[in-house]
């Protein structure tokens, strides 16, 4: 099993080509030990690289399947990649009432360094999918977000 901390710096370092020279092969195997461990952030960087067909071939199923992992610890970024599946329709039904549960859900993070701008964003994501809704989707939205976020995050569709 291994460090998932350590797998998770080392998978970054073959992303980037810290000290090692860049190989998202390398990256992905790194990672996936640390995400098979419930580290989020590894989750996160997995479902980024099945989103785009680095170091794995694109497949937005599997993308959809690491982004919910880490939306489900509360990981703020991959609940609004997660969101953004559900708006495009890729790897999962499209579904707007989903798309602004989870970007209702992620802009209420205030747990990290530059969120003000992230959460700003996020909220003018939510709302222009919002003119798209009817009054009650938008309902349904908020009461799924609501549940969801105090069932930290267990609970969500």
């Amino acid at each position: 099993r291994g460090n998932a901390r350590a797998q998770f710096k080392l998978g970054s370092m073959y992303d980037i080509g810290l000290g090692v020279p860049q190989n998202y092969v390398e990256a992905v195997k790194w990672w996936r030990l640390a995400a098979d461990q419930g580290d989020a952030f590894a989750q996160l960087n997995l479902g980024a690289k099945y989103d785009h067909g680095k170091g794995v071939p694109k497949d937005f199923k599997e993308a959809v399947k690491w982004y919910r992992l880490a939306a489900e610890q509360g990981n703020s970024f991959a609940q609004e990649k997660l969101a953004w599946k559900h708006l495009l329709g890729e790897g999962v039904p499209q579904d707007d009432v989903l798309a602004y549960v989870w970007l209702n859900i992620a802009a209420s993070d205030e747990s990290t360094l530059r969120r003000k701008a992230a959460i700003q964003q996020r909220i003018q994501q939510r709302d222009a999918i919002a003119r798209g809704m009817t009054a009650g989707q938008i309902a349904k939205a908020r009461e799924l977000a609501r549940k969801c976020a105090a069932n930290n995050f267990m609970w969500c569709l």
